[in-house]
């Protein structure tokens, strides 16, 4: 029987695989204006994944982040290719940072919120797989302790 933990280790093996810049379709790229995302492989697009995945291909210039954001329901895992990056999820006394430098890599369930920061001096290149395939994430503050909802970001709509 595959549980819910078979899942998420299925997304960080995934994640590792694509985490070799020699099996990207476009190299990486980084912009000032903002992150840059491409979505290497998909449910419905090169590199099907019958099972739903998909893989984005994200770099981060020092100081670049996310909002604090959930993934819609969709469970997944990231891992740091180049640099480090700062996850910092909500927890009792507030936000919890966890810095992760290239190797590493973080599973999460379908209800994870989190933001993601480049808190250091050189760019960043992560790989995240979402399961299924992202379709919306919500945005949040944390106010007085608590998320409060910002904005609903579309899968085609906003990247």
């Amino acid at each position: 029987m595959v549980t819910v933990a078979d899942l998420r280790v299925d997304h960080l093996a995934i994640a590792l695989q694509h985490a070799r810049p020699e099996t990207w379709p476009v190299p990486a790229q980084f912009t000032p204006e903002r992150r840059w995302f491409h979505r290497i492989s998909g449910p419905d697009g090169p590199g099907e994944d019958r099972a739903g995945f998909e893989v984005w291909l994200l770099t981060w210039l020092p100081g670049q982040h996310t909002e604090l954001h959930d993934h819609g329901g969709s469970a997944g895992a990231f891992t740091v290719v180049a640099g480090s990056l700062t996850e910092e999820t909500v927890g009792a006394n507030g936000l919890h940072g966890v810095e992760l430098g290239a190797g590493a890599g973080r599973r999460f369930g379908a209800h994870h919120v989190h933001r993601i920061r480049n808190n250091g001096d050189v760019p960043a290149i992560s790989v995240h797989v979402y399961g299924p395939a992202l379709r919306i994430m919500t945005r949040y503050d944390l106010e007085d302790g608590k998320l409060v909802p910002t904005g609903v970001d579309q899968a085609g709509v906003q990247w």
